[in-house]
């Protein structure tokens, strides 16, 4: 049976377009226009919502809990908001993923699968590595069981390190996961931040290091 998405886009040729996508690629729709008309509408046959953030009443982020509240699965808001901050805002308010508008329709699809494959996250929003904890559901850190003070660029250089624990997370990669593109952070700014994550850990475990550096390319942890 197709998995249902429930499209709440006010746009109405976005809307249009979501739906031919999703339809072509084996996925059932329901479309609503508004942030009230898409809590109306949404349904236990829905697997996956599709949110905008700009929608007239009501905005994306105002019915996140309320959609949530009456159906559980997993949401992913799209907006062409760029700040890092807001996108923390968004997850607190319990939003399961995010793209940024114009996105690439194999992109939107590729998130569409995770979330789908994961369902709502649980014990996968806690990702550990050697001492570390990390929970993505109330942005905490514990290194060695120590609660550990991270900023929100710290949070999250150190979660996509995580969320890639075989590769290296090459400059350019973090840059755009981080800091939303590469013109809004340099070396430097990297690099200091990746110096006070080390200090942090040193403190709570001196006898460890938990990432290293990729000569000329980028971090990784340390096996």
């Amino acid at each position: 049976m197709s998995k249902t998405i429930l499209i709440v886009e006010d746009d109405t040729e976005i809307n249009h377009m979501l739906q031919i996508l999703l339809k072509n690629n084996g996925y059932g729709t329901i479309s609503a226009y508004s942030g009230t008309e898409g809590i109306l509408v949404h349904n236990k046959s829905v697997s996956l919502i599709l949110l905008d953030l700009m929608l007239p009443g009501r905005s994306g982020d105002d019915i996140i809990k309320d959609l949530k509240q009456k159906h559980n699965v997993p949401i992913i808001v799209m907006s062409a908001v760029h700040d890092v901050s807001k996108k923390v805002d968004l997850f607190a308010l319990g939003a399961d993923d995010y793209v940024t508008k114009p996105f690439h329709n194999d992109e939107l699809l590729a998130r569409i699968a995770a979330r789908l494959r994961t369902g709502v996250p649980t014990e996968n929003d806690v990702l550990t590595y050697k001492g570390i904890e990390l929970d993505k559901r109330n942005f905490s850190v514990k290194c060695c069981g120590i609660p550990v003070e991270f900023s929100r660029h710290e949070f999250n250089l150190l979660s996509l390190l995580m969320e890639n624990p075989n590769r290296t997370c090459t400059k350019s990669m973090i840059y755009d996961n981080v800091w939303d593109d590469e013109n809004s952070a340099d070396d430097n700014t990297l690099n200091v931040h990746i110096s006070k994550i080390r200090k942090k850990f040193k403190q709570c475990d001196p006898e460890c290091e938990y990432i290293e550096t990729v000569w000329g390319i980028g971090y990784r942890l340390k096996k």
